[in-house]
């Protein structure tokens, strides 16, 4: 495989990280995590304005038309910069659930506001004891009158709050675990009946739980046809969990030269620490896991836009047992090399350490990828 970038794929690199190293800093991120919105609203302008928000989405729609290894740029870039703006809520989930299901008249009427940086979306799907069972959804939608009524609870919402529109999965048939029978909804945030609980993640993220009580929504709120919502729950899950791959390889990045950096500076018994061979050798290791990762995330984002659905998930649980793998390791080793000061908040090491950990339980964890993996 080639993992050369094309001239403009690099363009796109280079100039996210002139951005994100120059109005992005770590003091700017923890300004913005201790705001009450927990995100800025002129970092999204500016995501807005450099066509990262488009990457995806097709012209037709103000979009670029960009393939998901053209994402999976961004999202590296995020993962080096602990970017907390809900790039992968809107971007590689809500936004993804419009492009791939929606109606021509709901991609004409929410795509453009979207890559325009005004419409911000979310995923409402688990729900409590669900754990990583996309068919595990209890929500009720119901037929009333020329729409639907919906009832239930989701839990931990990536970015919720800050959404405008939430696609919400609900079931109009069916047991709680059955395959058939989920339909998709896009929700107001703000209709009558939808209570938001907000709340902030250990790696500084904001997620919310969601109640939605008798919230009414139109015929054409349906994503997609009624009661088939799962595969398409599970294509987009799919493309979510390879660009969060792609950030975890950002994230690994950024540990792994930042160690570097520490090792080279601290110095004990007169000399840098890092000429002990000891730890040179828990670099090398670090290394290996870097270039790992980032070969196997880029597989995956390959994949999920060209392979069938039976191979997509099947590399697509791969790649995520290989990052879950590499982002324990990987972090573990970073704090550990930096000794006492790497668990402290002033230092984005420990940041860096959170965001990889959670993202190893993101969209599944070793062994539900292992068990997936292997069923494949």
């Amino acid at each position: 495989m080639n993992f050369e970038l094309s001239e403009e794929q690099q363009l796109l690199a280079d100039t996210l990280k002139k951005f994100l190293a120059t109005g992005y800093s770590f003091d700017t991120r923890s300004k913005i995590i201790a705001s009450a919105a927990g995100v800025s609203d002129d970092v999204w302008a500016t995501f807005a304005e450099m066509g990262l928000l488009g990457l995806p989405f097709a012209e037709a729609y103000d979009g670029f038309g960009g393939s998901a290894v053209d994402v999976m740029i961004v999202m590296e870039a995020i993962g080096e910069g602990l970017v907390v703006e809900p790039y992968l809520a809107t971007v590689g989930l809500g936004g993804q659930f419009v492009a791939r299901g929606g109606t021509e008249k709901q991609k004409k009427r929410i795509l453009p506001g979207l890559v325009q940086g005004k419409t911000r979306l979310a995923f409402a799907q688990t729900e409590k004891g669900a754990r990583y069972d996309l068919e595990h959804v209890r929500t009720r939608a119901r037929r009333t009158g020329d729409g639907f009524t919906l009832d239930g609870e989701k839990r931990a919402v990536l970015h919720g709050f800050s959404a405008d529109l939430l696609v919400v999965s609900a079931r109009t048939a069916g047991g709680d675990t059955d395959r058939d029978g989920i339909s998709l909804f896009l929700v107001e945030r703000g209709a009558p009946g939808v209570r938001v609980t907000d709340y902030r993640t250990i790696d500084n993220l904001r997620v919310a739980d969601i109640t939605l009580s008798g919230v009414t929504v139109p015929r054409d709120a349906l994503i997609g046809r009624e009661g088939e919502g799962l595969r398409l729950i599970d294509e987009v899950v799919d493309y979510a969990t390879a660009l969060i791959c792609a950030e975890a390889v950002g994230a690994i990045k950024y540990a792994h030269d930042a160690t570097l950096e520490y090792l080279k500076t601290r110095r004990q018994f007169g000399v840098p620490i890092g000429s002990f061979q000891a730890l040179q050798h828990r670099m090398v290791d670090v290394l290996i896991s870097y270039e790992q990762a980032r070969s196997i995330a880029t597989l995956a984002c390959v994949k999920v836009d060209t392979a069938g659905a039976a191979e997509r998930r099947r590399i697509v649980s791969a790649a995520k047992l290989k990052i879950a793998d590499a982002c324990r390791h990987v972090s573990q080793e970073s704090v550990q090399l930096h000794g006492g000061m790497g668990m402290t908040e002033e230092l984005k090491i420990s940041h860096t350490f959170r965001r990889l950990t959670m993202i190893a339980q993101t969209f599944g964890d070793a062994d539900h990828h292992l068990e997936r993996f292997a069923a494949s």
